[in-house]
């Protein structure tokens, strides 16, 4: 399964495109992150939507994952971040892929410890658990983790009941601490 992940800003946001196989394994397809270049609010979002529309057919995700709804300090800066997870809701479901949303704690709770986790933490997570090596924006890691963050999800737990795969994995002997394990062992606990 693939999915994209996005991390919405007026001025830059993020995309991730993660693909889980048969074994379980996330494998990064692409990461980066859209710097909106337009002089006004409005530019950018047209700049953001066709940007999006661009990354799902070029990718042809089977699922969209982006980042729900959180409090923010300012209303003006809240205001902005609506019009952008509205764009990008909408190139979404112009072109007719599913769409789920993570709140930030769910997304951090999927790859570390807690819903308290720094986006540090969460980027070394996905650095991690997905190989990389070379450095990314933190709207690309963003991004990454809400797309693992749905496909660990959808592998999951269901109608409360922890799917098959969590529980082979949760009980499979140790094959040491690597951050696979580590994810499949952390959403086992919190299901």
């Amino acid at each position: 399964m693939l999915a994209l992940g996005i991390d919405p800003g007026s001025r830059v946001a993020g995309y991730g495109v993660v693909e889980i196989g048969a074994q379980g394994r996330f494998r990064s397809i692409a990461a980066g992150a859209l710097v909106l270049r337009g002089d006004t609010l409005s530019d950018r979002l047209v700049e953001l939507h066709d940007a999006i529309g661009k990354l799902l057919l070029l990718h042809k995700p089977q699922a969209a994952a982006i980042e729900g709804v959180f409090s923010h300090r300012g209303v003006r800066s809240a205001l902005v971040l609506g019009h952008a997870r509205g764009v990008a809701l909408l190139a979404i479901a112009q072109a007719e892929v599913p769409v789920y949303e993570y709140p930030p704690a769910t997304v951090k709770r999927s790859l570390t410890h807690g819903g308290a986790s720094s986006k540090a933490a969460v980027a070394r997570a996905v650095r991690q658990l997905l190989g990389l090596t070379q450095p990314l924006r933190a709207d690309a890691t963003d991004a990454l983790a809400i797309a693992i963050c749905h496909l660990a999800r959808q592998r999951g737990p269901v109608a409360g009941r922890p799917s098959p795969w969590l529980r082979a994995v949760a009980s499979a002997p140790a094959q040491g601490p690597t951050p696979q394990n580590l994810l499949l062992q952390a959403a086992w606990r919190h299901r």
